[in-house]
């Protein structure tokens, strides 16, 4: 079993904010591959079904994302799982909005939902990094992260969201740099290219 978990902070309140990207993200890939309701496991509310014939747990820790790692731990534990079962998506600030990369292991760049899941299992996990831009100043940081996608930038975030899920399958065979050229090319062809946004 894998599992693929995206970040965010519960509730309707957070709901459309930029840190939020990555329970979008869980939420698209549930809908494309047919999973079940979301039900409320792991300190989170986790689904599982299918993806290319493997067995994969969605979940989206219910913590704060300070906390995210305490969600994570306990479904990898539960299923007997070491982190190289686990793929978390995530917002990044360090990429430009609709830019999409995978990563494993590394730094944790500042980010507590991350920074919280290597000290409950470890580095050595898979990173799915969506990429929300950078406010240009640290101290804005904060704000920017907890403030709502604009309705102009809804366009490139479901777009994204479409091009993960769809690009799914590429992702639980381990296959990173195929899933990365599917999604880059589903992205150039909604029109959010590299040309589009630079």
């Amino acid at each position: 079993m894998l599992v693929i978990a995206g970040l965010g902070n519960p509730g309707a309140r957070y709901a459309r904010n930029r840190h939020n990207i990555g329970f979008m993200g869980v939420e698209a890939i549930a809908a494309a591959h047919r999973f079940g309701p979301f039900r409320t496991r792991f300190s989170g509310l986790a689904s599982e079904g299918l993806i290319g014939g493997e067995r994969v747990l969605l979940l989206a820790p219910q913590t704060f994302m300070n906390e995210s790692g305490r969600s994570v731990g306990e479904a990898l534990r539960f299923h007997k799982l070491d982190t190289g079962a686990l793929t978390v998506l995530h917002d990044e600030l360090d990429l430009a909005p609709a830019k999409v990369r995978v990563k494993a292991g590394g730094g944790n760049a500042g980010h507590n939902g991350l920074r919280s899941i290597s000290a409950h299992v470890g580095n050595d996990y898979r990173r799915l990094r969506l990429g929300i831009g950078h406010p240009g100043d640290k101290a804005m940081v904060h704000n920017y992260v907890l403030s709502d996608f604009a309705k102009s930038e809804m366009g490139w975030v479901d777009a994204v969201c479409r091009a993960v899920a769809d690009a799914a399958p590429l992702l639980v065979e381990g296959r990173d740099a195929s899933f990365q050229n599917k999604v880059h090319l589903a992205l150039e062809a909604a029109g959010f290219g590299e040309k589009a946004s630079s």
